[in-house]
């Protein structure tokens, strides 16, 4: 049961961490603000890092991980292109981070939930990217 509660939330951990880098990527060339672009950028490479931990983790139980679902990957381009395409601003794309970090957040606390037999390195994974998707969410209130 360790196991598979481990293997199960390290797949999460992935996919989540896939999908921050991509969210960052799908607006990052239409930041205006520098500073905000700067943010953007640091949160990419830590969520980067903390996704080679996680790969390094997947490897030692010879798993490849989990890409975000095809559903979510979809909804998630449709809602940042037709918000920007309504107004194409910092504030919309501090918006649509905010929005997603908090949907990590609380998908990440409910795995955590779900999957509490897995090891305890994995929950301290699990609670750093937890912690990434908090602090991006918390710099980007000022251009709420």
């Amino acid at each position: 049961m360790i196991e598979q509660d481990t293997i199960r939330l390290l797949r999460e951990c992935d996919a989540g961490i896939h999908m921050g880098v991509k969210s960052i990527d799908d607006v990052l060339k239409q930041v205006r603000d520098k500073r905000m672009k700067e943010i953007l950028m640091e949160c990419k490479k830590r969520h980067e890092r903390l996704g080679k931990e996680v790969e390094e983790a997947l490897h030692r139980f010879h798993d490849e991980g989990k890409e975000p679902g095809m559903m979510a990957t979809a909804m998630s381009w449709m809602k940042t292109e037709m918000k920007m395409a309504f107004e194409a601003s910092d504030r919309t794309i501090a918006e649509l981070m905010t929005d997603g970090c908090n949907m990590g957040v609380k998908s990440l606390n409910s795995y955590l939930n779900e999957y509490k037999a897995a090891d305890e390195y994995t929950k301290d994974l699990t609670k750093k990217l937890i912690a990434l998707e908090s602090q991006l969410a918390e710099e980007l209130q000022p251009y709420l």
